[in-house]
């Protein structure tokens, strides 16, 4: 069996308004990516649910239960996520240096920084396993044959390096009809979050509602069994530094905690509010209590709130479903 890596981006390094570009890659035994793919299929369809799951598209928490169970499956595979950290701002003292635009240093990007994260993924493979690559599809991946020169440098290496895997196929896929490039997106798009400390926004801003959901679907999926332990093992972080040293790894745990701190303050702040409510109006609908705590789009999180206000875990009521 074929050992299968998705690979996406995430920030292009020369979109503006950016601070960092992130390059990652999702690796697994192709009988598991069958495995995940199977119980979002069937969790689709239990649910009647036909639309993708993009970190970037959950603005309200309608589709909660489907994102929090299909990531919560997921964690739980061997699976493992190295991601690649760049500061645009030393990017852009390079390409000052190189005499070259950014869209320059963005090609030879594609091919370094993907090849590297790949080579952590194949480390321990097995002499002679057969490896697929599928990347997100890009127009701009055509152009430089992006394919074909992993291939080259991907074979070249475990022959230099005598580590006998061998890449056989590398192809562009739409995220449409790839749930494993959904699933991708959707970690580096939690990653990025925690990492970027987003809930700083939400501090500053309690009435947006984007990052309100983000933060309860991010702090829920971490804290159900041993989901935070298993995404410090499953990811691994390096950062470009754009000097001589080259490339560091930094420890994800270090970001995880002030994200849990924050959010746990926040969510008894406001458990203890909707308790109030309750005891001042005891048997009113949800709509209701969303009405009284300011919840137009955030009945999931409601919910959570008065299971765990009545003893039960914060997302007891999806995992007895």
């Amino acid at each position: 069996m074929s050992y299968v890596i998705y690979f996406d981006e995430s920030n292009k390094l020369d979109q503006p308004g950016i601070d960092y570009s992130y390059y990652g890659a999702l690796g697994m035994d192709e009988t598991v990516a069958n495995n995940i793919r199977q119980y979002i299929n069937n969790l689709n369809e239990t649910l009647r649910s036909k639309s993708e799951m993009h970190f970037v598209e959950y603005t309200q928490d309608t589709n909660f239960e489907k994102y929090f169970k299909a990531l919560h499956y997921v964690l739980s595979q061997p699976i493992q996520l190295n991601l690649m950290i760049v500061n645009k701002g030393d990017a852009e003292k390079l390409t000052t240096a190189m005499d070259i635009k950014m869209a320059e240093l963005r090609e030879l990007f594609y091919v370094k920084i993907p090849e590297r994260l790949f080579y952590g993924l194949t480390r321990d493979l097995s002499t002679g396993q057969h490896i697929k690559i599928v990347i997100d599809e890009n127009s701009e991946y055509e152009k430089i044959e992006l394919e074909k020169k992993i291939i080259e440098q991907m074979n070249a290496h475990s022959a230099y390096r005598k580590k006998a895997y061998k890449v056989v196929d590398v192809e562009q896929a739409s995220s449409e009809k790839d749930l494993l490039l959904q699933m991708i997106d959707n970690l580096m798009g939690i990653i990025v979050f925690v990492l970027e400390k987003q809930h700083k926004a939400f501090e500053e801003n309690r009435d947006n509602i984007t990052l309100d959901v983000k933060c309860d679907l991010i702090y829920r999926l971490l804290i159900e069994q041993n989901n935070l332990e298993l995404l410090h093992k499953k990811v691994m972080l390096y950062c470009w530094e754009g000097n001589e040293e080259g490339i560091s790894q930094i420890e994800f745990s270090q970001f995880t905690g002030n994200f849990i701190m924050s959010k746990t303050k926040y969510d008894v702040s406001e458990m203890a509010k909707l308790a109030q409510v309750r005891a001042m109006y005891p048997n009113e609908t949800t709509k209701f209590y969303r009405v009284q705590m300011g919840y137009p789009r955030q009945l999931r999180k409601l919910l959570g709130y008065i299971d765990e206000l009545d003893g039960k875990g914060r997302n007891s009521y999806y995992l007895e479903k």
